[in-house]
């Protein structure tokens, strides 16, 4: 066997241009693939763990006839006395952060421009909130604040608005009116999410309940778990006649069937790359068999057969693969490995809240995926290689050096 790999070692080194134009080529492919993989993993991370942080949790219990599309604040659709129903929840094992929202639509009004939100009640000191705690000025509201509101970094910059200024607030309140308030800006948040961001604004809980006329009461309980493969179980445990209780996956059913999708999206992209490179790869071991006729014909003449012939092409092709897929892979985990580290910038994808995707995204090359195309790589290069082995192996003696001359 080593004499098969000295011979495809000297072969290869007849035309060392064409080889590494070769090589070059599986290299690329490999490093291409392999940041396209990391880039998948790392959008479909990023868009999940930002949408459960941001949006749905992974938890959610409600009022039985809670709909969240409309974001009543009527009384008869919200979680009454919701502070005690929350400690409830937090006193589980498996719930890392149980707190209170109130979901309600508004409109904020500066100058002759007007936006319409959504607004949130929050508790200030619940851990579910820290996403919202980088602020690029000013300070996060306080539980006992009344005339305080905390707005996203693209709502501040469309409106001209910054720390200290006013702006007005109106809301559609429990019994059908619309009721308006003058708030000071606290300060302004970024989640690096401008889709998000530039659509919410913060109120105290409290303050919120009061505005909108909701009274001691709120839109859900959001639910944070400590593994989110406990929320079944919790879910199940909480499940009541008057409440409604979902889990991540039931919130965010399009973002998993996107999920399961892009493996598929990923296969193809792997085969139409991959299918491009071993063309070349074969092309190269045709040339070469075409050149060496009269080599491969005085083989056969003294002797070696023909699964001699092909594993010696076998060989060389192995000797390629080898060193493509080795620079290839080093590349690939190399350009993942800076872009995880400085990601890469899209900004604003205008998504809605069922896949909030953040402005910059972080590629995450894990080992399974780097295994899984470096073996299929390999094991394609060979597949690619075995049609010049056997066209190789079946030429006739004479008719080989005939064709020499």
């Amino acid at each position: 066997m080593i004499n098969y790999f000295k011979l495809a070692y000297r072969n290869l080194g007849r035309h060392r241009r064409r080889t590494l134009f070769s090589a070059l080529a599986l290299a690329l492919g490999t490093a291409l693939l392999m940041f396209i993989a990391a880039f998948f993993e790392g959008e479909m991370r990023s868009a999940m763990e930002t949408t459960i942080r941001l949006n749905s949790g992974h938890l959610q219990v409600r009022d039985a006839d809670y709909d969240l599309d409309k974001l009543s604040v009527a009384w008869d659709y919200l979680i009454e006395d919701p502070e005690q129903v929350a400690n409830q929840i937090a006193a589980l094992d498996q719930v890392a952060a149980a707190t209170p929202r109130l979901f309600a639509s508004g409109i904020v009004s500066v100058r002759d421009e007007s936006v319409g939100v959504q607004i949130m009640g929050i508790d200030p000191a619940s851990a579910a909130n820290d996403p919202y705690r980088t602020l690029t000025a000013g300070e996060f509201i306080t539980t006992d604040d009344r005339d305080g509101i905390l707005i996203g970094l693209p709502l501040a910059e469309s409106l001209g608005l910054g720390v200290g200024d006013k702006l007005t607030l109106l809301v559609n309140t429990a019994d059908g009116d619309v009721d308006e308030q003058p708030f000071t800006v606290r300060g302004i948040f970024t989640t690096g999410t401008t889709a998000y961001d530039k659509g919410i604004v913060f109120l105290p809980l409290a303050k919120a309940q009061a505005f909108s006329g909701a009274g001691n009461r709120a839109s859900m309980i959001f639910v944070l778990m400590h593994d989110r493969e406990q929320a079944d179980a919790v879910a199940a445990a909480l499940q009541g006649s008057n409440y409604t209780v979902e889990t991540w996956v039931q919130l965010n059913e399009l973002l998993v069937l996107v999920n399961d999708f892009s493996n598929a999206y990923l296969s193809i992209i792997n085969l139409i790359v991959l299918g491009v490179t071993v063309t070349v790869i074969a092309n190269t071991l045709l040339m070469s068999v075409l050149e060496r006729t009269r080599e491969i014909g005085i083989l056969s003449a003294i002797g070696m057969k023909g699964r001699q012939i092909v594993s010696l092409f076998l060989a060389e092709a192995t000797l390629l693969a080898t060193g493509g897929i080795a620079f290839g892979a080093l590349g690939g985990w190399a350009i993942s490995a800076y872009f995880a580290g400085v990601g890469v910038f899209f900004g604003d994808l205008g998504l809605s809240s069922d896949m909030l995707l953040q402005d910059r995204i972080y590629p995450y090359l894990t080992l399974d995926a780097s295994v899984n195309l470096i073996v299929t790589a390999f094991i394609v290069t060979l597949l690619a290689s075995l049609y010049p082995a056997r066209m190789a192996s079946r030429m006739e003696p004479v008719e080989a050096l005939h064709k020499a001359q």
